[in-house]
């Protein structure tokens, strides 16, 4: 099967969270074969598990990320065809007087130039960017 779907962080994090929601976890099987995420995307669940104390939720947090996202996920880079689609994305919704935060903007552009959908539960996040967006979560 071909990439269809591209995971934001707060879809990739789900399932740590002591009641997964049962919609992104279907979704996660349903598409196990078509599902990847960015570079970037990768950087944020490392600079997060990073960031906490030594200690069980981190441990546990670092095996997941080490034992089932990496081996799982492909990992797309932010490229010199996203940076591209990335910088005339950023003028036109500046021109429109929106702004929105860059990573999401170099998430969004990992997705748009491999011609994914972007699965995210911050829907605003993504708001104007001319982008396929979607959200599994069923809560």
């Amino acid at each position: 099967m071909a990439l269809r779907f591209l995971l934001d962080t707060n879809v990739i994090s789900e399932a740590l969270r002591a009641r997964p929601d049962e919609g992104v976890m279907q979704k996660l099987k349903e598409h196990e074969r078509d599902i990847c995420t960015a570079a970037i995307v990768w950087h944020e669940l490392v600079y997060g598990a990073t960031r906490l104390p030594e200690g069980q939720k981190r441990t546990l947090i670092e095996k997941y990320l080490d034992d089932v996202v990496l081996p799982s996920l492909p990992l797309l880079p932010y490229d010199a065809n996203a940076a591209a689609w990335h910088a005339d994305e950023r003028v036109r919704l500046e021109k429109k007087g929106q702004t929105r935060p860059f990573v999401d903007g170099m998430i969004a552009a990992v997705a748009k130039v491999h011609g994914l959908a972007l699965i995210t539960d911050n829907l605003a996040d993504y708001q104007g960017f001319d982008l396929k967006v979607e959200r599994w979560h069923t809560r």
